[in-house]
């Protein structure tokens, strides 16, 4: 008689007692050791030495302060400084755009004004750090800026993800150098103890994610690399 069989008993091994507590431990400190490292690792600071220094406009006060520094020590020769429209509470600001924000900052706290190259980047449905990385790489020979490599300066748990999305809108023969800001607002040795390193690291963490699974921009040029720009 012919007869379907869906299912067919098996033998597995399952641990003992001692294996799960082993089991269980390994786990632990796995979790441990992925909660104390998970903030160096996605606040990268791995400068390239290039003479061009990519800040990105957003940033908190305290942050541009911290690029200031980077840019007294490191004596880059040009300054560029990019971000899209302010919103929130736009009237606040005399500015239309991070970009601009972020260089008057510079220059009210002694950064020459002709050492800095302002690239403001529109309004944007997708990835707008990649859109400003698009922006730049298109303006480049335009503005006079040799972008033979980058170094760019980031916020604390954000700079992981745009150096990623600046690579792939600059490809591979451009070497992006990353710098990351420490946070102002919690201990980036202590993440977990404040709402805000909380937020941060797991938002980060899932945008990274994104972008390495599911962010396929078009081709250099094409529509499909600029389908976000509003």
């Amino acid at each position: 008689m012919f007869r379907i069989l869906l299912f067919r008993l098996r033998q597995i091994w399952m641990p003992t007692i001692l294996g799960w507590f082993f089991i269980l431990v390994i786990a632990s400190a796995v979790s441990v050791c992925l909660v104390r490292n998970i903030y160096s690792f996605l606040a990268q600071n791995e400068p390239v030495g290039s003479r061009v220094l990519v800040i990105e406009g957003w940033l908190a006060p305290e942050e541009l302060d911290q690029a200031i520094q980077t840019i007294k020590r490191g004596n880059y020769e040009r300054v560029v400084t990019t971000g899209g429209p302010i919103l929130g509470w736009p009237e606040l600001s005399i500015h239309s755009n991070y970009a601009n924000l972020a260089a008057d900052y510079l220059v009210k706290h002694g950064i020459p004004r002709n050492q800095i190259t302002v690239v403001p980047t529109p309004a944007s449905a997708q990835e707008r750090t990649f859109l400003s990385a698009v922006v730049l790489r298109d303006s480049a020979n335009r503005l006079g800026i040799s972008l033979s490599a980058i170094d760019l300066f980031s916020s604390g748990a954000h700079s992981r993800r745009s150096r990623l999305l600046f690579q792939m809108a600059f490809g591979q023969k451009v070497p992006i150098g990353i710098f990351a800001a420490r946070p102002g607002d919690y201990d980036p040795e202590a993440w977990w103890r404040s709402s805000s390193g909380v937020e941060s690291i797991v938002f980060q963490s899932i945008a990274l994610l994104w972008v390495k699974c599911f962010f396929w921009p078009g081709p250099p040029g094409s529509q499909q690399e600029l389908w976000g720009e509003l």
